[in-house]
């Protein structure tokens, strides 16, 4: 079985022998959004690494398998490197220039676009930096942000948990950590969130974006303190290493976060293993994290690589010149798994956070921050319910990450409830 253009370099990738009728199936767009996995077991059905449409007029593959996904991520760079100049249809200029995939996957300054040893020394220079925070004052953080946030609620007795919780607390919480002034900080997260989406304006969102981690760099060289820009500018970055490392990093660390927290609420208020109080005897909010993670984790589809030479996988064969994208979703969610999807508490086998030379460099630190805001909105919100039908809930655009527009709620307006912390 081969899997290949079907003419010409900027054309989309087809499979053969009995390619779909209606060519590469898209993973954009209304009918992906609300049933993302329906694609999946589609692709998944034919191969394990199928032909798609990424955005409009931009083609590629997508790893729909547990074990074709761990292959590639496990196999970078020796068979399969990040470095976007290999993509053939980018070099031609065939990618529209507002493409949603050009913004999510166009070069950049920083470690995710680059092999060997500069990677390595990027790479190092974000883990040493994250390793200097203080996970006992992150949580102190967090649980400040988060008391802030839900004070401004709380009395209420309804809200909605993604705009007035979900996602400014990862978004405060970075700028605590990156020592950024507040309104410099949100017009960094505020594009970062806009890249994620892929109706934005992507090549808007990028150039405020670039912009502003440039005036950062520049304040925190001026002005050092005991904070992770600093951190990284003692590593030894330029500023324009500095600009798109610091893009990496919050935008790792904001959406991806505001996505596991508002699913994590999801789960814990409508599934009935979860709802309740510690004294029902319902399951930890730490099984509620896992489950997400394994079933809804907040990056979806990443992690784009390109075939070095020919290289080929289980039969079929990957051309050079196309971005081959990782399903962390469909591959967390591939029924070949031998254990039941109910049985993953506890398991941190999941690709959540990748895996390889190019995996999350600070799971914990993401872990921290979305337990504790878990922790801290259960202690604060009693008698949690959804304040719209299941159904009614909409999905932000899921070619890259899982998430909601909206999580509307109810609870006891009380702003005195007892402290119950759940681990």
């Amino acid at each position: 079985m081969t899997t290949h253009p079907t003419s010409g370099t900027g054309q989309c990738p087809a499979h053969t022998p009995t390619p779909p009728p209606a060519g590469p199936l898209p993973i954009y767009g209304p009918a992906f959004n609300a049933n993302p996995h329906a694609t999946y077991q589609q692709l998944r059905d034919q191969a394990p690494i199928m032909p798609v449409e990424i955005s409009p007029g931009v083609y590629g593959y997508l790893a729909v398998t547990y074990r074709a996904a761990l292959y590639l991520l496990q196999n970078t760079p020796a068979r399969f490197g990040k470095d976007p100049r290999r993509w053939e249809a980018l070099r031609r200029g065939q990618v529209p220039a507002d493409s949603p995939a050009l913004m999510m996957m166009q070069p950049r300054d920083n470690a995710l676009w680059k092999d060997g040893a500069e990677h390595a020394r990027l790479r190092h220079a974000i883990t040493s930096s994250l390793a200097r925070v203080d996970t006992h004052a992150l949580a102190a953080t967090v649980r400040q942000i988060a008391d802030q946030l839900l004070s401004a609620f709380a009395a209420d007795g309804h809200a909605d948990l993604v705009a007035q919780y979900a996602d400014p607390l990862p978004m405060l919480t970075m700028i605590e950590m990156f020592g950024c002034p507040p309104d410099l900080g949100r017009r960094i997260v505020v594009a970062v969130t806009r890249l994620f989406d892929a109706d934005a304006d992507g090549v808007q969102a990028n150039a405020e974006l670039e912009a502003a981690c440039l005036e950062l760099t520049r304040l925190k060289r001026a002005q050092p303190g005991r904070d992770v820009t600093t951190h990284l500018i003692a590593a030894g970055l330029s500023d324009a290493e500095m600009v798109q490392t610091i893009l990496l990093v919050i935008g790792a660390g904001s959406t991806p976060s505001s996505n596991l927290i508002m699913n994590s609420l999801r789960l814990i208020i409508t599934d009935h293993r979860f709802a309740g109080t510690v004294h029902t005897g319902v399951k930890p909010l730490s099984d509620a994290l896992d489950e997400v993670l394994w079933h809804i984790p907040p990056v979806s589809n990443y992690s784009p690589l390109y075939a070095i030479g020919e290289q080929s996988y289980e039969g079929l064969y990957l051309q050079e010149g196309f971005p081959i994208l990782v399903s962390f979703a469909a591959a967390n969610g591939d029924p070949a798994l031998p254990y039941a999807a109910g049985a993953r508490a506890g398991n941190r086998g999941h690709l959540a956070y990748s895996a390889g030379v190019h995996m999350c460099p600070a799971p914990d630190l993401a872990r921290i921050i979305a337990e504790t805001a878990l922790e801290c909105a259960v202690d604060r919100l009693g008698g949690l319910t959804l304040a719209v039908d299941p159904g009614e809930l909409t999905a932000r655009p899921a070619t890259f990450h899982a998430g909601l527009t909206a999580l509307p709620v109810r609870f006891q307006s009380d702003t005195h409830l007892p402290t119950t912390r759940r681990r």
